[in-house]
């Protein structure tokens, strides 16, 4: 018995042995060994293509925050358990590439990300080869889904929110005249306003409609000559899409000034560093700007879904920021398309459910995708009333 049981013991460690020589390390024994592989007829995989280190990673940590907080409000779907694979492009271009590359490996339904548009645009390429559907959330670049098929967004571009702020004046306030000031040099800036001016002068049919168009040097301190020019002009919302820190220094001079002006901003002024750097004099009838999401104004079911969970999660007292909501709008759409696009679905059946996309109902509201992957889609438009966000108007897609 003795004699047997050492035989035994010596015939286990040779196998032992033997195993553990044919891997390189104790990781890849245990993937090989001690872990069965996940069948894809039981989980869905949604890549999470993210900056988890690096300058960017504290930003990224809404869109991530959203990802996860529907992954735990929707594990699983048409009987599938839903798996979040991750990949961290570390905040760095040299990263992103072979990050991108990484996760395609793992064979995604889904890539959602990510953060930082620059990102996203090396994974294009990437993206289109594989078939694989990625989603990008707060990229405002028009480049992400320009010539990229299988790149889809749920955010507006810039441009587009000048022309959601026109339709704001337009129905909400009923004016039929307005001003823009903005950066020299600009192209971003200029793209916003352009769509801006052009709305503006074709529902009111008025090529004059634009009776003050001021321009800047970024960085400037005195803006006193372009706000008398908007002033003598009698108009009382202005456009402007410069950056935070000129926009927050003109808002302030103007309102220093009395001038009895709205000024109209992109989604940044919805961030608290543009707040804080608004003087205690500025009120919520200066400034007005697009907003995807208010914790006022839960505008479906799967808002108020979306809100009840984030403070179940977080507490009562903290409100989600605009990335948070689009996080987790993109995941119910990543995984409402994989379970419509039928049993074992390719990427191309996958990608052709969500250009067929029509006024899904997410958390920051309705949204359809154009043919180039852009959303038509609802969004606020919002101010800052002391230190809380108040929506003020929703602009329906049309």
């Amino acid at each position: 018995m003795k004699l047997r049981k050492i035989a035994a013991a010596a015939a286990v460690a040779v196998l032992t042995v033997t195993m553990l020589a044919g891997c390189t390390t104790f990781d890849n024994f245990k993937e090989a060994f001690l872990q069965k592989e996940k069948s894809k007829d039981v989980t869905i995989q949604i890549g999470i293509y993210e900056p988890q280190s690096g300058a960017d990673s504290k930003t990224a940590e809404d869109e991530i925050k959203g990802i996860e907080l529907a992954h735990e409000v929707y594990p699983n779907v048409g009987g599938k358990i839903v798996e979040l694979v991750y990949s961290d492009n570390s905040s760095d271009m040299d990263a992103a590439e072979t990050a991108i590359q990484d996760l395609i490996a793992k064979n995604p339904e889904v890539i959602l990300g990510s953060y930082g548009s620059v990102y996203s645009m090396i994974a294009g390429k990437y993206i289109n080869d594989a078939k694989i559907p990625a989603i990008a959330i707060t990229n405002d670049n028009p480049l992400v889904t320009k010539n990229y098929a299988y790149y889809f967004r749920v955010c507006y571009v810039d441009s587009n929110q000048g022309d959601l702020l026109a339709r704001y004046v337009l129905d909400q306030k009923q004016e039929t005249t307005a001003g823009v000031m903005l950066p020299s040099k600009d192209d971003v800036a200029m793209a916003m306003a352009t769509t801006f001016i052009n709305r503006i002068e074709a529902e009111t049919e008025n090529e004059d409609a634009i009776t003050a168009y001021e321009t800047y040097k970024p960085g400037q301190t005195d803006f006193t000559k372009q706000l008398k020019d908007i002033q003598a002009s009698g108009v009382k919302s202005v456009l402007l899409p410069g950056d935070i820190a000129d926009s927050a220094n003109i808002v302030n001079q103007a309102t220093d000034m009395g001038l009895d002006v709205m000024f109209l901003g992109p989604t940044d002024w919805s961030e608290k560093e543009f707040r804080s750097q608004l003087s205690t004099s500025v009120s919520k009838d200066h400034m007005a700007f697009v907003n995807f999401f208010s914790a006022d104004d839960t505008i479906n079911q799967e808002s108020e879904k979306f809100l009840e969970a984030y403070h179940e999660k977080y507490g009562k007292d903290k409100e989600p920021k605009d990335g948070v909501a689009l996080g987790y709008d993109a995941y119910l759409i990543a995984i409402n398309a994989v379970n419509d696009a039928g049993d074992n679905p390719s990427g191309k059946d996958i990608r052709k459910v969500l250009a067929g996309a029509k006024e899904f109902q997410g958390a920051s509201g309705s949204i359809t995708f154009n043919n180039e992957g852009d959303p038509l889609r609802s969004a606020q438009i919002s101010t800052w009333d002391g230190k809380k966000i108040v929506s003020t108007y929703t602009v329906d897609p049309y």
